[in-house]
């Protein structure tokens, strides 16, 4: 116990005055939120706004698959006819295998697990290790057509991007 506790044992108002005095929301500094700006800074956050929300029309729905779920789903792909047996290998198509995949903007291959069946997927896009994981199996990786319209907007957008900064600089 404090020297201060100890001192004021038996007294009733412990040296708040009136009994009145230390009662209500003015004697704890406020209801809520009150006294943020001022005498209460160290409870809460920083005041003010942070980043920004990017607009729904320039972000893309992208759905992604892993090389290893496709090399796993062949037999199924195969029965289901969603996949074809071709000379240069197992034709697939990356939207037939995502659900919804006719219905988001871009379907990404990404290179998870391993791939042992000679594949030639098709997609909207491909991580680097999804393409090598591929090609090391003897199989290929081709952009469709929605995928190269995507990249030649994305390099279109990088070009003017640099036009400006080099303009401004």
């Amino acid at each position: 116990m404090s020297k201060k506790k100890k001192r004021q044992r038996g007294s009733r108002t412990h040296g708040t005055g009136s009994q009145k005095n230390h009662r209500g929301a003015g004697n704890r500094g406020g209801r809520g939120a009150a006294g943020r700006k001022d005498h209460e800074k160290q409870l809460h956050g920083p005041l003010g706004k942070a980043g920004f929300t990017r607009p729904e029309d320039a972000a893309l729905d992208v759905e992604t698959v892993n090389a290893r779920e496709l090399d796993e789903d062949v037999p199924l792909l195969l029965s289901a006819g969603d996949a074809e047996e071709t000379d240069d290998g197992i034709a697939v198509d990356a939207r037939d295998v995502v659900d919804d995949g006719h219905e988001v903007d871009a379907v990404k291959l990404l290179g998870g697990g391993q791939v042992h069946e000679s594949l030639v997927v098709t997609a909207d896009d491909f991580s680097e290790s999804a393409r090598e994981a591929i090609e090391a199996a003897g199989g290929t990786a081709r952009l469709s057509e929605r995928g190269r319209r995507l990249r030649e907007e994305r390099a279109a957008a990088e070009t003017e991007k640099d036009s400006h900064e080099t303009r401004d600089g």
